[in-house]
């Protein structure tokens, strides 16, 4: 018993070392957006909604494929950088075959 909770508590720390960092980047030029996103590979974005300026957003956005789930594929995004909007990627799940 004591063995099976030591493996439990070593696989949910393992779990929590792997979680995305996480930015706010109302302040950070595009630049720097894109460059964290490239570094880090997989990253949160905080940031605040252009119609709604007090509501809260955030996303997950990846440098490559690599960073998504099996069957799920490139999509980019525009995030609201200090200076401009930044084109990033995402992952997002791909639709069947057929399917629109």
């Amino acid at each position: 018993m004591i063995r099976l909770l030591l493996a439990g508590s070593i696989v949910v720390t393992a779990s929590l070392a792997q979680a995305d960092p996480a930015y706010t980047i109302t302040r950070m030029s595009c630049a720097k957006v894109q460059a964290t996103v490239q570094a880090q590979g997989s990253v949160v974005l905080h940031y605040r909604s252009k119609r709604n300026p007090g509501l809260p957003l955030y996303g997950r956005y990846v440098s490559d494929r690599r960073f998504c789930a099996s069957g799920q594929i490139i999509s980019f995004a525009s995030v609201p950088a200090a200076d401009k909007s930044c084109i990033v990627r995402k992952c997002v799940w791909k639709l069947p075959s057929g399917r629109r």
